[in-house]
Order: C-alpha cells, then sequence, then structure tokens
C-alpha cells in the first residue's frame, strides 16, 4: 500500500505555504472591510430558514402543530420542570397542563361551545390567564386577550367587535365588569375567578374547577386543520382611537414563539416577563417563547421599576421582556450598588431609544440588547441580529427573498403614499424616510381584524408597482441607510405637517429629554384655525424637585430643531398617560388641543417676536385663534 510520500515524493514548497496563507488572509481582510456582517447575517438567515423548513416539513407530513401542541408534549416529557413562577410559587408543565384541562372540562360541562365560538379574555397577569386561555384553546375555541386598562366605553366596543360568546372575568377585576355588564351584550354569558357571584346571571369558576376532571378532553376539539386559521384576537393598542381587534392564526404564534431562539436564548434559560399578557410581546415572544425552548419563565403581576433588578437576581433570570419606555423607566430609578450583579445576558423587545439604549448598557452590564420591529398584526418583522444601537434589524437580498418589503414616498398632508404620473408608488433612496410596506402573499398572509371590515381595507394598499399587487401599509416610517440597518422614524400619525415641512415627534422629544430637567416629553400636532398642518406640541413631565427652565428649553429647541420643528406650544403634567404598554398616549392630547380655558395644566406659548416661551393666557389664546399673534 502506497503511502502519502508516495502521491507526493517532493515537499511542498515553503513559498506555497506562505501564498496561500497570504490568501486566506486577504481574503478576511476583504470579507471584514467589504461584507462585516456577512457571518452574522449567514447565521440569522440560517436560523430563519430552519424554522421555515421545519414548519414546511409538518405539513408536508400532514401535520399541522401548534405551540398548543408543542407545550402538551412538554408536559408528558418535563412535568416537573417549573413553566410559571409568580410571587414565589412554582407552576410546572404538568401543573399548568392539569389545571387548564380542569379549565376545559368545565366549560365542556357547563357552557354550549363549539369549535371555533370566540370567548373573552378580561384578567390581569396570574397563571389563571394562562390555564383559562389554554384550557379554551384545547376547545378549539378563539380567545379574544381584552385589556383591562381601557374604560367603558372602549371596553363595550371590544367586546362587540370580536361578538364572544362568553366573557371570562378576573378576581380582581369585578369592579371593571360591574361598570359594563349593564350594557353587556345579552348573548354573552359571562364567568368569573370566583367561588361565589353577587352578580345576577353570572357563573363562577373556581368552584367548578376544584370538581372537575383533570382528564384532556378530546383530541379532536383542539386540533387544528390549518395553520391560517384563527386562534387569538389581540387588540391593538388604541394609541390613535378605539382599538381593533386582530386576528391571529397558529402560523403567527408559531412565528413569534421563535423569536426568542432566534436571539440565541436556550431551555435552560429563566425569562422574566413584566408586559401584560393581552399584548402580543408577552402571550406570543414571551410565553410562547418559554414554550419554544421549553424554558421557564417568571411572570410579575405588574412592571415594578424598583423591584426590576431584585427580582433578577431573586429567581436568577437570563433573559428579560422590554417594551415603549420599561429600560428607560429602570434609567430613571436611584443609582443603586451592585446594579451590575445580575444573570440578565438578553433584553428582547422594541421602542429604546439610542440614548437609553447607551446608558442600559453602561450601567447594568454587559447585556445584549436584541431588538425587533413587528406588528401584532403585520406580516414583517425585523430583528437586530448584530447589536447595532438604534437599529430594529438588518436586511439583504436573501431576506427580502423571504419577506419581500420595501419603503415608499409618502405624501404627510394629503396623509397618502405618492404616486407618480403612472399611479405607481415610489420607493425611497437610502438614507430616506419612507412608508414601511411588505407585500402579502401565501407565506407572509395579512389576516387583518376583527369585526368592521373597513379597518382591514385600510391596511391594504393595491397596485402598488405593478397591476394586481398587494401589500399590507404597516403605517411605520422606516429609514434604511447605505449598510441595509434598518432604522424606526416616526409613525405615520406622529408626523404632522408644519409650514410645509414634515416634523417628526420622535426627533423633537429626543432633543427635549436632553434636558437635565425633563423626565419625558410627549410631542404631538394640533390644529389652529386657520392655518395648514399642524403646530408643534409638546407635553412634559419634569424630574423630581426639578423646575421647568424656560430660557434653557427655548435656547435648546431653537439650537437643535429647525425653526418649523420647534414646539410652539408645552403643556406641562405632573403624569404621563401611556397605553398598557407603556405607549405614550396621544389621542386625548391631540383632542383636548392648547385651550387654558379647559385644561388646568400649566400652558406656554413660543413667543418668536420675544425669542421666548410665555405663559398661555386666555387673551394669548383668542390672539391666536384670531390670526393677531403671528405663528
Amino acid at each position: 500500500m502506497r503511502g502519502w510520500d508516495d502521491f507526493y515524493p517532493l515537499p511542498v514548497p515553503s513559498s506555497w505555504v506562505a501564498g496561500a496563507a497570504v490568501g486566506i488572509l486577504s481574503l478576511y481582510f476583504i470579507q471584514r472591510l467589504l461584507f462585516p456582517y456577512f457571518w452574522a447575517d449567514l447565521r440569522y438567515l440560517l436560523k430563519v430558514f430552519t424554522y421555515g423548513l421545519r414548519v414546511e416539513m409538518y405539513r408536508l407530513q400532514g401535520r399541522v402543530v401548534t405551540v398548543l401542541d408543542k407545550f402538551v408534549k412538554l408536559a408528558e416529557k418535563q412535568p416537573h420542570k417549573p413553566f410559571l413562577i409568580y410571587e414565589g410559587t412554582v407552576h410546572t408543565y404538568g401543573d399548568v397542563d392539569r389545571r387548564s384541562n380542569r379549565i376545559a372540562q368545565v366549560f365542556l360541562q357547563h357552557e354550549t361551545l363549539k369549535k371555533g365560538d370566540t370567548v373573552a379574555l378580561l384578567m390581569g397577569n396570574e397563571p389563571d390567564f394562562i390555564h383559562v386561555w389554554f384550557g379554551l384553546a384545547k376547545l378549539g375555541c378563539v380567545v379574544a386577550f381584552l385589556n383591562f386598562n381601557v374604560r367603558v366605553r372602549s371596553l363595550l366596543h371590544c367586546v362587540s367587535s370580536c361578538e364572544p360568546k362568553i366573557l371570562v372575568v378576573g378576581a380582581d377585576l369585578l369592579g371593571t365588569l360591574e361598570e359594563i355588564l349593564p350594557k353587556l351584550q345579552k348573548y354573552v354569558g359571562v364567568w368569573i375567578m370566583a367561588k361565589d357571584s353577587t352578580f345576577p346571571g353570572v357563573h363562577t369558576l373556581l368552584d367548578k374547577i376544584e370538581t372537575a376532571s383533570e382528564e384532556p378532553v378530546p383530541v379532536n376539539r383542539c386540533s387544528a386543520n390549518n395553520l391560517k386559521s384563527a386562534v387569538l384576537y389581540i387588540f391593538t393598542s388604541g394609541t390613535t382611537g378605539l382599538p381593533k381587534a386582530a386576528v391571529i392564526s397558529h402560523l403567527q404564534i408559531l412565528k413569534g414563539s421563535a423569536g426568542m431562539w432566534a436571539f440565541g436564548a436556550t431551555a435552560q434559560d429563566i425569562i422574566y416577563i413584566t408586559l401584560p399578557l393581552y399584548h402580543s410581546a408577552a402571550s406570543l415572544l414571551g410565553i410562547g417563547g418559554c414554550i419554544e425552548l421549553g424554558a421557564t419563565c417568571v411572570l410579575k403581576k405588574k412592571f415594578s421599576a424598583s423591584q426590576f433588578w431584585s427580582d433578577c437576581r431573586r429567581y436568577n433570570v437570563t433573559v428579560i421582556q422590554y417594551i415603549g419606555e420599561l429600560c428607560r423607566y429602570l434609567c430613571n430609578q436611584p443609582v443603586k450598588e451592585g446594579e451590575k450583579n445580575h444573570k440578565v445576558r438578553l433584553a428582547v423587545g422594541n421602542g429604546v431609544r439610542n440614548d437609553v439604549w447607551r446608558e442600559f448598557l453602561d450601567r447594568f452590564g454587559a447585556i445584549k440588547i436584541c431588538e425587533f420591529y413587528g406588528a401584532t398584526e403585520g406580516n414583517i418583522c425585523f430583528m437586530n441580529h448584530t447589536g447595532k444601537i438604534g437599529s430594529v434589524g438588518r436586511t439583504n437580498f436573501f431576506y427580502k427573498l423571504f419577506f419581500p418589503f420595501d419603503l415608499i414616498k409618502y405624501d404627510f398632508q394629503k396623509d397618502e403614499p405618492i404616486r407618480n404620473k403612472h399611479g405607481w408608488c415610489e420607493k425611497v433612496k437610502k438614507g430616506e424616510a419612507g412608508l414601511l410596506i411588505s407585500k402579502i402573499n401565501a407565506k407572509n398572509p395579512f389576516f387583518g381584524y376583527a369585526g368592521d371590515k373597513r379597518h382591514t381595507e385600510k391596511k391594504l394598499l393595491c397596485e402598488v408597482f405593478k397591476k394586481g399587487d398587494l401589500y399590507f401599509n404597516t403605517g411605520d416610517l422606516m429609514v434604511q441607510d447605505h449598510n441595509n440597518f434598518l432604522y424606526f422614524w416616526d409613525r405615520i400619525g406622529d408626523t404632522f405637517r408644519w409650514k410645509g415641512e414634515n416634523v417628526a415627534t420622535t426627533e423633537v422629544s429626543d432633543v427635549i429629554v436632553m434636558l437635565d430637567f425633563i423626565q419625558e416629553a410627549n410631542v404631538y400636532g394640533v390644529s389652529v384655525p386657520d392655518h395648514e398642518g399642524k403646530a408643534g406640541m409638546a407635553s412634559l413631565i419634569l424630574k423630581h424637585n426639578a423646575s421647568l427652565d424656560l430660557e434653557q428649553m427655548y435656547k435648546q429647541v431653537v439650537t437643535y430643531l429647525p425653526s418649523y420643528a420647534c414646539p410652539l406650544f408645552l403643556r406641562v403634567q405632573e403624569k404621563m398617560e401611556v397605553t398598557g404598554t407603556f405607549k405614550q398616549q396621544k389621542f386625548r392630547l391631540v383632542d383636548e388641543g392648547f385651550n387654558p380655558s379647559t385644561i388646568t395644566d400649566p400652558l406656554y406659548f413660543l413667543d418668536n417676536s420675544k425669542k421666548a416661551y410665555v405663559f398661555l393666557t386666555k387673551e394669548l389664546h383668542e390672539m391666536i385663534l384670531s390670526g393677531k399673534m403671528r405663528l
């Protein structure tokens, strides 16, 4: 038998080795210089492809595997592993499976629920929210998550829009039930998480759960025939009007539950959920993500900035979720010793500002911020897999093959996309803000909203680039830079036009919060009679023991903002109104305007003749309305 030397009798010249080494090093440096994100992009795309392939394989095998199916399998495989930890009490996978079976059995025995019927759920963050959700899902019901923060009119609107057969109410929300019960549709059966009831005609659930069987309900009740069938209704936050019930399919839950895994979370992680479960971030990404991983989640009744890090240390939390202003609330807490003494390695969410992002990392340690972009009802998602500060994600040629999208020119005055003389929309250049639209197709469907079909139709863009095409209008303005990073710019409703220019509210608020006496700024546009567009107004929250320095405020805005973007009106409030997911509430503020006769908060006006902000009196208000005061 011949050896290696028989094939290569001559020694390899050292120059060949040196040449090969130089070539490899050259390729490495060329890759780092011209394609610095190649390997990060490749790893991310492989994860996306792998997950999509797994779902497709199930389909080809004739199997429809849902997140609920995965949970039931995990309950069989690891029944004693903690699934939920709530106020120190551990609920294992087996515990949650058995209690959800009991709830399914109660409704199977006491109600005439059919597969596909809708049940509305009005509960706060507690284990029984998940038990009821899973129990109803095992009966094949569509569960509507109601926002417990909304009051009578909005809540009744939410209930009527999803047309439930049953409403299940948590024990701590009976006051809310009392407000809506007289006006609730008569066909809606009401159940409360209590053992007895003082409400006529209202059923109790806790007493019946105690005596119910733990046996699983018939498999045919919960088995899904199609991943695109509806399984949840999750309501939009209602920042600009009444909430809408987004239709959530099994496919969307599967995609949402893969988020934690895509960012690198594992079965060994402990995930801290402080966001409300009625929101998709907590329910799909959080609870669904735990199930996808087979991990453990620590559930908090309500977010508490003062208890956040002590909870993380107590429960050995490794992954946290954030949304909106949550990270800023944590940064605004008084500095304490040992703030980096925790095991948190990932923070997954969206909506953190650049300055807060940097401060958060400096103060709380080397936590990987996993920023992403995605709307509850949307068919497009971006994930910042590189950790680029400020970016919501990154795109490339291959990503757009899987998830086709574009950024198009938008007319803020007409409040519609710009179309050329041929009637087609036009794409923006890199570095320019454009409306994000995503193509609707079989792989990336849009399921719309329950109730009024006009809400669904408003989100559709037809004949965009060619005849017959159809796109989902996200309502979000984004910028794609020359390195293909994507940045959230503003919401369409949050961008207003003044003096012929577009004003981005986020840009204005970012400038204002740079002042050391400002805690928070909520910027919006208000109508002024006989003026086109909307004038800028900022609602301000001052830091503790701080006072409003009008001179500094004036210098700040005129120095850092173009003249048309400087807020003409200021409103100082004691508390900022936010939605249940920490998004600033603008709808009521816009409606109230700048009238000192109806607003009790201090109001100020930017008087350009005096080059200063001045107190807005009733007399000055009248001068503005009559046109005597030049704006």
